[in-house]
């Protein structure tokens, strides 16, 4: 068998001549390899969005919630004024999760970004990506986001499981499905991997911010419930009620309809009787919370 030579390819600027009219274009229009690298589902809102008399380059929320996201792209080294520029739209922005991506992260930088981390609340979260490209022969480019920086949640996390029961067992139990999860090809290109987390929930987007499917751990009654989460729009509920024989028949199963005119989201689910302790069972469960995601993923995507 004959093998090539991975090359990397250095002059970014030979691919993507200027950041603003082509790079932050084209990381918006791709911006599902951003998000696998951070870990966080993202929904591109805005680019070269204002912030003053200046423009941040792509204005993002994470899909699923109402954290807002800035990302600062830079074709060239890091340097002091992409960092002051970061901090300033961060603040005018109101953002949670700040990204700056850059052609090589200087170690100056690498330790700013980390000091920021280190002395923020667990609601502000730096990171700090590269991004490389790469080709074999006369093939096609291939891009490639590192992360070289990113928020201190799980060092912090780590600490807070060690001493709550509940929390480890959480963890445990969505550490465990994405290793099984994420292995398979079905469900991981339906699916962006989320970070496994102390939560009771673990949430996946469907490609709109209007709403996402959560599966939740229900350990008092060992029960797990999986449905769409629509976030704040009855409309989308009663439209999708307006379909309930379509979509119960595509996924084959009866749906519990949850409008819940008290709140603010509505909820579509159904839940299943477990033993969410028993690990020798965790399979069996993966795979029905692996199914139904699909099922109902492609059911209720036909009227979003």
């Amino acid at each position: 068998m004959e093998l090539g030579t991975l090359k990397e390819i250095t002059d970014l600027r030979s691919i993507w001549a200027h950041e603003a009219l082509n790079f932050t274009p084209w990381v918006a229009e791709n911006i599902d390899l951003l998000a696998d690298a951070v870990g966080i589902d993202i929904t591109v809102d805005e680019t070269e969005s204002d912030v003053g008399d200046f423009n941040v380059d792509i204005y993002a929320s994470e899909t699923g919630t109402d954290r807002k996201i800035i990302i600062e792209n830079q074709l060239e080294d890091t340097d002091h004024d992409h960092l002051g520029k970061l901090i300033t739209y961060a603040s005018g922005k109101g953002a949670n999760i700040i990204i700056w991506i850059v052609k090589h992260a200087r170690e100056e930088h690498k330790a700013a970004i980390e000091w920021l981390n280190n002395h923020t609340d667990d609601k502000i979260g730096f990171f700090l990506c590269e991004i490389k490209l790469f080709q074999i022969g006369n093939s096609q480019i291939a891009p490639s986001f590192t992360v070289i920086e990113r928020p201190n949640d799980w060092a912090k996390e780590i600490k807070a499981v060690s001493s709550n029961p509940t929390q480890q067992k959480r963890l445990e139990y969505w550490q465990a499905f994405n290793n099984y999860a994420f292995n398979d090809q079905s469900f991981s290109r339906a699916f962006n991997k989320r970070k496994p987390s102390t939560d009771h929930w673990m949430d996946f987007s469907i490609g709109t911010s209007a709403c996402h499917i959560e599966v939740v751990q229900i350990q008092t009654r060992n029960v797990i419930s999986l449905g769409l989460n629509i976030h704040d729009d009855k409309n989308l509920f009663k439209s999708l009620l307006s379909h309930k024989t379509e979509i119960e028949a595509e996924i084959g199963i009866s749906l519990d309809w949850r409008e819940l005119p008290e709140r603010k989201a509505s909820r579509i689910l159904v839940e299943k009787s477990v033993e969410l302790e028993n690990k020798d069972k965790w399979n069996e469960q993966f795979d029905y919370i692996m199914d139904i995601c699909l099922k109902m993923r492609k059911a209720f995507k036909k009227y979003l």
